[in-house]
């Protein structure tokens, strides 16, 4: 891998970084609460995309593309592993949030 590839790799992951932080965190209100099956779906339709694009680069960089780096796969897999532990992490809120509830006494 070059040098140039890196530097232009981590100039992404600094304008990611940069873009993050300025974005200011939307409350919450009751409209947003209706929505939320909506915005669960299209999380995991998200993790979803990402998935199928990390497979796509792999199976890509695997037949000998050349347009295909190995950082490219790299960070595609990672990104999906993330966004895949985060929405298993969030599932399992969510179970323990159901297991309290019907637990509590009426």
């Amino acid at each position: 891998m070059s040098t140039m590839n890196i530097d232009q790799i981590l100039a992404q992951m600094r304008s990611m970084s940069i873009e993050a932080q300025n974005k200011p965190a939307a409350p919450v209100t009751s409209a947003d609460n209706s929505d939320f099956a909506s915005m669960l779906k299209q999380s995991i339709e998200s993790v979803n995309e990402m998935q199928q694009t990390a497979g796509k680069l792999s199976r890509d960089f695997e037949i000998g593309d050349t347009n295909v780096s190995l950082a490219e796969v790299m960070i595609a897999s990672q990104k999906a592993d993330v966004s895949f532990q985060a929405m298993l992490q969030v599932r399992n809120k969510l179970v323990d949030a159901y297991k309290d509830v019907m637990n509590m006494p009426m």
